[in-house]
């Protein structure tokens, strides 16, 4: 009945407005950490700061309060209603933008940081819930596809588009951007956005029951396993995202144009999710992520033995590096999905519990692995090979040995969908 209501009888919005919808609302986060990486070395200089890897806590602040702020807006969204929490989070999220425009301070800038990761989470965690609201089955599929096709471009445009705005005007200047694209998707969301969840269907906000339904979340083997592993998988990632611009512009003296290399490799990995989609139907969750979680390994392994023994180039770098990190498209969405399997009936606390897991510990480890910079490609690509031992560790406990299994994958997406 829900589902009918929804997805049948609700004409609220137009395909393309809600398409729309979801690009903006997840674009908006991508650009929030990308565009911020060419900025970094100014940053560090205008705020003083006496130790340049602490530059990195840039990117690593906002990730914290992304992953925090993602169990509390579901909730929210399910007994507020869609439009008042995103709105909110909006005006929230320019305050905290302005405060990083005009720091004072490298502490006050990683607190306004802090603060857009949390407030920026709802665009993401409410804009899927208005799609779930509106459509279901194929349709939303087809929505959420069309809307991943566009918002793949923006890692790899945002470095360069940030690098380009520093061209013209200082680091503050990027917040600035910030600030007005969220104030004008808050005027389009209160313009054209309906309120897409009904009174009748709206659920108290009850922390008790909420606590109880994190308890039961965790009691799911299967989803605390491929969480942990998603966070160790992901830590790698954002160790790269932090020391990326160290890397390529300073350590291989690309300048500027390190953009252009970041770009290739974020183009690549966007590639490997559009494979994923065409892929997982035919061969399932577990044989492509777990394959991949291997190749991960091996090629971030060898990589980092070629680095003992003296062979390291930039062109080098690049290729295995890239080819690492285009396996993350047949990783990520299907430890997601793998996560999920069990937990249907509590589909929107699980959903929030992974993406804090995977945020927050994998912040942290990142945060770890990039502070190991030392004006080498040493610590982040034997930290990568770290972390991907750590999460095929963590897969393997976590299927009793029994790798590249078909499991339920057919079942309960069937179920999901």
């Amino acid at each position: 009945m829900r589902d009918k209501h929804f997805a049948g009888e609700r004409q609220l919005m137009s395909f393309w407005e809600l398409v729309f919808l979801l690009v903006m609302s997840t674009g908006i986060v991508a650009l929030s950490i990308d565009m911020m990486l060419p900025a970094l070395p100014q940053i560090a200089t205008d705020l003083e700061l006496a130790e340049e890897n602490h530059r990195q806590y840039v990117v690593t602040a906002f990730l914290v309060g992304f992953g925090f702020a993602q169990l509390i807006y579901g909730p929210l969204s399910d007994a507020w209603g869609r439009k008042p929490v995103i709105l909110g989070a909006l005006i929230l999220y320019i305050a905290a933008t302005a405060i990083c425009s005009l720091a004072w301070s490298f502490e006050s800038l990683l607190a306004g940081r802090f603060l857009q990761g949390m407030t920026i989470a709802a665009a993401r965690v409410v804009g899927t819930a208005v799609a779930r609201d509106l459509t279901s089955g194929r349709r939303m599929a087809q929505v959420v596809s069309v809307a991943m096709m566009v918002f793949m471009a923006v890692p790899v445009i945002a470095p360069s588009l940030g690098q380009l705005m520093l061209f013209i005007v200082p680091w503050r200047g990027i917040f600035w951007f910030l600030l007005i694209a969220a104030g004008a998707l808050a005027l389009w969301l209160a313009y054209k956005l309906p309120e897409t969840l009904p009174e009748e269907y709206r659920r108290e906000l009850n922390f008790g029951q909420s606590m109880a339904l994190f308890r039961d979340t965790l009691r799911h083997r299967q989803l605390v396993g491929y969480m942990l592993s998603g966070a160790f998988f992901f830590g790698g990632l954002y160790g790269m995202l932090g020391s990326s611009e160290q890397l390529l512009a300073e350590h291989f003296q690309l300048g500027t144009s390190w953009t252009i290399a970041f770009a290739i490799m974020a183009g690549c990995m966007a590639i490997t999710n559009f494979v994923n989609s065409r892929l997982v139907i035919r061969y399932g969750q577990r044989r492509l992520s777990q394959g991949a979680l291997i190749g991960f390994f091996t090629i971030s392994a060898g990589h980092t033995a070629l680095i003992l023994i003296g062979l390291d180039n930039l062109y080098l770098f690049l290729t295995l590096l890239t080819m690492a990190m285009m396996l993350m498209g047949l990783i990520a969405a299907n430890f997601n999905a793998l996560a999920m399997e069990p937990v249907g009936h509590i589909a929107g606390t699980a959903s929030a519990v992974y993406g804090f897991g995977t945020g927050v510990i994998g912040a942290a480890i990142g945060a770890t692995i990039g502070q190991l910079y030392n004006d080498t490609t040493l610590p982040l690509i034997a930290g990568q090979t770290l972390t991907g031992l750590a999460a095929f560790g963590v897969v393997y406990l976590t299927e009793r040995g029994e790798l590249f299994g078909e499991g339920t994958d057919d079942g309960e997406t069937a179920h999901g969908v």
